[in-house]
């Protein structure tokens, strides 16, 4: 798909639904500190689009994230059919809201951004090695922790059996492919396990787990770098890129296809 730094202007509003440890905007005394996507609402908006960010729980599970964000589109844009482009574990709520809570008639289309549709190998491995450790300290400060479960290989095998595409809904892609080394020391042990077992990755996502819909879009970078945070040494090495040109292109594909 050509990249393209216009972005045009839809008739129905573009919602941005964060993954796995996400927020909408972090503030501190009113000042927003940092934005998930960043820069990215500001670049549609300037179109003129309506742009809606979810806010969802960090580490809920799948159908918990998924009624949360059935409420939110109740809330901000009842009645209102929407598009929404959905980072990491945000596109799993996102086909679960469609398929499985009655949202089919709401949702136009959905772009998943490095989203694990059949899980990946982190997180098997992740649950595996640290779950026993990890999980009574998550109980004693009250905080979820479904999401790990709900990002293995055998529940999104579970999920994917259980949740159809929906008719009438569009349904898009886009996977990271990063090719790890020194320059990216976050990165190192999920991209060598996930690389290990399922082949090239964003460092947390495979590409075959991401590819998902009637296209997939590969973009060179890590899973962070897919909504525009950027590893200062990657950048400089040419690793990863300003993502608002990409997204731009992926709203160009709605509007050509008539929204």
């Amino acid at each position: 798909m050509k990249v393209s730094a216009t972005v045009p202007k839809l008739r129905s509003p573009l919602v941005l639904v964060h993954g796995l440890f996400g927020f909408d905007h972090l503030k501190v005394c009113g000042w927003t500190i940092a934005s998930y996507f960043a820069r990215v609402p500001e670049a549609l908006r300037a179109a003129g689009n309506r742009v809606l960010i979810a806010r969802l729980s960090p580490t809920g599970g799948v159908a918990d994230r998924a009624v949360e964000l059935k409420s939110f589109l109740e809330r901000e844009s009842p009645g209102e059919p929407v598009h929404l482009l959905a980072h990491s574990m945000g596109g799993l709520d996102a086909r679960y809201m469609i398929s499985r809570l009655g949202m089919a008639d709401r949702v136009l289309s959905l772009t998943s951004i490095g989203t694990p549709h059949r899980g990946t190998a982190f997180a098997d491995w992740g649950i595996s090695t640290l779950a026993r450790l990890a999980t009574p300290v998550f109980n004693a400060i009250g905080i979820p922790y479904q999401a790990f479960y709900d990002l293995t290989t055998t529940r999104c095998r579970d999920f994917n059996a259980e949740t159809a595409n929906a008719l009438g809904v569009r349904y898009f892609s886009v996977a990271g492919r990063h090719r790890g080394g020194w320059h990216s020391p976050e990165w190192r042990l999920s991209h060598a396990i996930v690389t290990r077992v399922e082949g090239d990755n964003d460092g947390i996502v495979s590409v075959a787990s991401a590819t998902f819909g009637e296209s997939c879009d590969i973009w060179d970078g890590d899973h962070i770098s897919l909504i525009n945070w950027r590893n200062p040494l990657s950048q400089y090495w040419g690793e990863c890129r300003e993502r608002t040109p990409q997204y731009a292109a992926l709203v160009q594909r709605l509007a050509d296809e008539g929204f």
